[in-house]
């Protein structure tokens, strides 16, 4: 962390408390043993801290509002008191993309980018997009959005790392380690900020010697960016109706790995994408990227849609037996797996996109679903949004309204070019959606050759992703080969390659709302498909005396990739924060 002005000293010291034993708390709880009719701790008063803006998240578009609120500081007339939290144990963490880089926003951000050493060092020098058979890989056309140049293969990581430390040197406030629990509202039912996470708690439930109570951010305006399917996200498009005049949110599962292949192997800048095999089921969209990023490492990833019928198909499965495709086995042998994680991210395109602003906050960033499916990226997109937030913000606050609205972010967003270019591929991935594999294909065709973005029609999503599910009875079992410890890898090894780490001695952060339907819905109609969707080995059914199957949940192994949250049939599982700084571990990705 870099230096502390006073406020930030001031602050942190309170958050630090939150990490060490409290002689107070300590002695009251060696003095009683706790029973569930003694007090609750955890209603004890908590401290609060007053800033003028609170972000949820320390992603590429909480930093880049960060930013440009502070570089507005001026124009306002006043210096703004600007906080970060991020539940990753440090910035870019829980960072996972492929990623290709649109600089377009950071060019407006940071103009002078190269000359601050932002890590973006390999420039695409070639795309190429393949259609897969099991052993053949036939050349497909590339259309507008397909074509890189000008872009960067870059670890998202990385860039966030060093967007983190262009923020702190402007004087924002960032925490890591610090999740945000609980949003804050008023007695009107706006949002006046939040609350990080209690820390000492035990499996029990019951508070331990090391029990702290969490720390109450306010602020008149909160910005949301906590990335796709966030936990306040969720709560506040709930508590708001926020998707009362919107399509169903689509969802994909994304799983990278890092290798550090061969030199003779490595072609810096080369950028590849491939869709049908392994996955040719007509109905599921799915498909895979290769990028040589630089120093002879390659990102390579796959990626699933979250709308798939057949409960049987593993997505971690798909992924590890793509690479067996001669042409990415070609590439992979003799080299050494570096990396592995996993990502939920948002598809649904501008269909899909809630109300953003509410009273009191708004959503920006990929929790509000920005992601451009064409391009395969959504980071520029991301940025952006933060930035016009910001500056929605700054124009309110020179006005001097401090009625907790971002009045105009959502119409400077739609005047902004992210609505232009979402709008022009608005009905690509929906195509997909409706029409299946080769009926998507066609679309995508004519909007190459014909449309460019221009029908006069708009392409719908018709049900959320949990819906699509069929009963296993009903769909043919998919049977995986074993994997050989080369190529491939079973979720466990892979899952020593994340980082990833939770303190045992805590509640889960995954949560059933009602345990019994894990047997009586998730195991006998559809087979258990937690265990399968989950890329993370967190789900697994054993035998039960009694019910004869008993689902345990492994959360120590979780990614946070939100997929459980997400594809569960009955929507069952809710994924809430853990202690501050538990989950993936990302240097890379």
């Amino acid at each position: 962390m870099l230096r502390l002005g006073i406020a930030k000293q001031r602050t942190f010291s309170r958050l630090r408390r939150h990490r060490v034993k409290n002689s107070r708390i300590k002695k009251f709880l060696l003095a009683r043993t706790f029973t569930q009719d003694a007090p609750d701790l955890r209603n004890a008063e908590r401290d609060k801290d007053n800033f003028d803006v609170v972000i949820v998240g320390g992603g590429p578009s909480g930093l880049a509002a960060a930013i440009r609120l502070k570089q507005l500081q001026e124009k306002i007339g006043k210096e703004l008191r600007v906080c970060v939290v991020e539940k990753g144990a440090e910035i870019g963490a829980h960072i996972l993309s492929g990623a290709v880089l649109e600089p377009r926003a950071l060019n407006e951000l940071l103009p002078n980018w190269k000359e601050l050493d932002a890590p973006l060092h390999t420039e695409a020098t070639s795309d190429s997009l393949f259609f897969l058979t099991k052993n053949r890989a036939i050349p497909l056309p590339l259309i507008k959005e397909q074509h890189n140049k000008g872009n960067y293969i870059v670890s998202l990581g990385h860039v966030t790392r060093w967007l983190g430390k262009q923020a702190e040197d402007l004087g924002v406030e960032i925490y890591p380690g610090y999740p945000a629990s609980e949003v804050l509202y008023n007695s009107e039912g706006s949002v006046i900020g939040i609350a990080t996470a209690d820390v000492g708690i035990g499996k029990d439930g019951k508070p331990k010697s090391s029990f702290s109570r969490g720390m109450e951010l306010h602020a008149p305006i909160t910005l949301f960016a906590e990335g796709c399917r966030g936990s306040c996200t969720k709560q506040l498009i709930d508590k708001y109706k926020l998707n009362a005049n919107c399509d169903p949110q689509g969802y994909g599962i994304g799983m990278k790995e890092v290798w550090e292949v061969k030199p003779e192997k490595f072609q810096k800048g080369k950028v590849v994408h491939t869709m049908g095999w392994p996955v040719l089921d007509l109905r599921t969209w799915a498909g895979s990227f290769t990028y040589h990023w630089e120093n002879n490492l390659v990102s390579i990833g796959y990626v699933v849609g979250l709308d798939y019928h057949n409960p049987w198909l593993s997505p971690y499965q798909e992924f590890q037996r793509f690479k067996h495709h001669p042409m990415i086995a070609d590439l992979l042998e003799g080299g050494k797996p570096i990396s592995y994680g996993a990502r939920a991210l948002n598809e649904g395109g501008l269909q899909s996109i809630p109300t953003l602003a509410f009273p009191g906050g708004a959503l920006i960033g990929c929790g509000a679903g920005f992601l451009n499916v064409p391009k395969i990226k959504g980071s520029h997109n991301a940025m952006k949004s933060g930035m016009i937030a910001a500056e929605s913000i700054a124009d309110a606050l020179k006005a001097s309204d401090k009625s907790g609205q971002v009045i105009d972010y959502e119409e400077r967003l739609k005047k902004s070019w992210v609505w232009d270019d979402l709008y022009r591929v608005r009905n690509i991935h929906p195509a997909f959606s409706n029409y299946g594999l080769l009926g998507g294909i066609i679309y995508t065709g004519l909007h190459w050759l014909f449309l460019k973005g221009k029908e006069p029609w708009t392409l719908h999503h018709a049900a959320p992703d949990y819906s699509a599910l069929k009963p296993a009875s009903e769909s043919p079992k998919i049977d995986y080969p074993k994997p050989d410890g080369k190529l491939s890898f079973d979720i466990l090894t892979n899952l020593t390659r994340s980082g990833t780490n939770h303190n045992h001695d805590q509640p889960a952060h995954l949560k059933l709302k009602d345990p019994s339907r894990a047997v009586s819905v998730n195991w006998k109609l559809y087979a258990g498909p937690e265990s399968r969707y989950c890329p993370a080995g967190v789900y697994e059914y054993v035998d039960d005396e009694k019910d004869g199957k008993k689902l345990v949940i492994n959360a120590q192994n979780c990614l946070h990739c939100k997929t459980c949250d997400i594809k569960d049939v009955t929507q069952n599982i809710n994924f809430t924060t853990p202690e501050g700084g538990g989950g993936p571990a990302y240097a890379n990705m």
